[in-house]
């Protein structure tokens, strides 16, 4: 008998990969569509054009870091706006609340990007080995033949082109696109646009190739909160376990439940999970399981809906006899009227700010070395850093003034007038200067307001900024 200790069990269980059966029905055809309208927006939206004019790019939607704005068809974002894109993220995080509280991990089985480019590395897989029984077969060979390495080496070019194609079109939203293409295939792009590229294709195909359901289930934090959006009467996908149980095969089916135990459910999940067991983390809600049972429901004359989108209140109702409330008093409850109402209030709120916001913009900043300066004729004279933006796609005159004490005048650095001209598209510093005569009010004050107002001569567009004159008493 042997002194040696039985060798400790392994904490980490490899991973079987799944190998999901191509399936049919109304939420796959809903997934592809979903699937094409989302890749063609990511692939086709940097290549729109926009017309802005000559002195601006003409991407529909260019997240221009240079020049430190984001554009979106007729919208433009300047970095003092960010507020606009906090909105917005603030928006998305509200939406992912009211749809998880209204139809579950939905969002996981139809809009995540993991989720989309693994239903796209699975159909070229698909395509290029065969459905479930001969990927199945090819996988359990193990003999690399010329066989399995050309149907591997196949997949794998397709994959990593499919990567490329999307860490290509993610550089094309930071710069004109056109151009970066001409660049990349140059060989003259930056070296920050290559090294993006190469990021994303690897994690691309690393995620949709090879990951796949891991992300979803260990790097995915979302699973572990979604109960926290969810209650009694969300609708999720559910096994109707007092129609289906016992289930088994066979003609004779007295005694027995309507599932006849054809593991279709299992075969089509892209997570490798049985329904029937209950409700799981690793579940995404993609309701391909529905579309399985309901075509064998439909081949052995039972009704659908063994396994379907269902709530956990329909339980207690149907085991008693009633009819499951409808899908719409699952969806209109308060829960989800209060996180449909702030979200449309943060919608509404950016808009509106979107319209009101000025095309002229000026901010006003005292220089305090020194706090102020006692002229020949004993004047008393402030210094001001003034920056002016024009958001106009044109140079624009703009004039400043004074509002406040009657005693102050303004002088500009540079020009005896009180205009400048401001570039298109940029922010102009101009130094200012505001003096109060000897023995005036302000001059031996300690400080007065000030309102330094700047105007649009071309259009009449005016806006101010309130400051302070610092006078003799300080």
């Amino acid at each position: 008998m042997s002194d040696t200790p039985p060798p400790a069990p392994s904490l980490y269980q490899a991973r079987e990969p799944i190998f999901p059966r191509r399936v049919s029905g109304n939420f796959r055809n809903m997934k592809w569509v979903l699937l094409t309208l989302m890749l063609g927006v990511y692939y086709i939206t940097p290549w729109i054009r926009w017309d802005r004019g000559p002195e601006l790019p003409d991407q529909a939607v260019l997240l221009d870091l240079a020049g430190r704005r984001f554009f979106f068809f007729w919208i433009e974002i300047w970095p003092h706006e960010f507020y606009f894109v906090a909105g917005l993220l603030v928006m998305a995080g509200l939406g992912l609340f009211l749809f998880t509280s209204a139809l579950g991990r939905v969002w996981c089985g139809y809009a995540c990007p993991q989720t989309v480019w693994t239903d796209l590395f699975i159909l070229v897989e698909r395509w290029v080995e065969g459905d479930r029984n001969a990927r199945l077969r090819l996988h359990r060979q193990k003999n690399w033949d010329a066989h399995k390495i050309r149907l591997r080496l196949t997949k794998w070019t397709i994959w990593f082109l499919i990567g490329l194609a999307t860490g290509g079109a993610w550089v094309f939203y930071f710069t004109d696109a056109p151009t970066l293409a001409v660049d990349l295939v140059t060989g003259n792009a930056h070296p920050v646009a290559y090294t993006t590229m190469l990021i994303l294709t690897l994690t691309t195909f690393f995620f949709g190739g090879f990951a796949r359901e891991q992300i979803c289930i260990y790097a995915c934090p979302w699973p572990r909160i979604q109960a926290a959006m969810m209650d009694e009467d969300t609708l999720t996908i559910g096994y109707r376990e007092w129609r289906g149980e016992p289930r088994g095969k066979g003609k004779a089916r007295e005694g027995l439940g309507d599932c006849i135990d054809c593991n279709a459910c299992v075969n089509v999940c892209p997570m490798g999970i049985d329904i029937r067991d209950g409700q799981q983390m690793a579940c995404i809600t993609c309701g391909l399981c529905i579309d399985a049972c309901d075509d064998v429901m439909d081949k052995v004359g039972k009704p659908r809906g063994l396994i379907d989108y269902l709530a956990l209140s329909d339980e207690t109702r149907e085991r008693a006899g009633h009819e499951p409330r409808s899908v719409w008093k699952h969806i209109f409850r308060p829960r989800v009227i209060l996180y449909t109402t702030l979200w449309s209030l943060v919608g509404v709120g950016l808009v509106f700010a979107l319209f009101i916001r000025p095309e002229i913009e000026l901010t006003v900043a005292p220089v305090r070395n020194p706090t102020f300066v006692t002229l020949s004729d004993g004047s008393i004279r402030n210094s001001y850093d003034v920056r002016l933006l024009n958001k106009h796609g044109e140079d624009r005159p703009f004039r400043i003034t004074l509002s406040g004490n009657e005693f102050f005048r303004i002088q500009l650095e540079g020009t005896p007038y009180e205009t400048v001209t401001v570039p298109a598209n940029e922010t102009y510093l101009q130094k200012v200067f505001i003096i109060a005569p000897r023995g005036s009010e302000p001059a031996e004050s300690e400080r007065e307001d000030v309102r330094v107002w700047v105007e649009d001569l071309t259009n009449g567009d005016r806006a101010y900024k309130d400051t302070i004159f610092n006078g003799r008493a300080n």
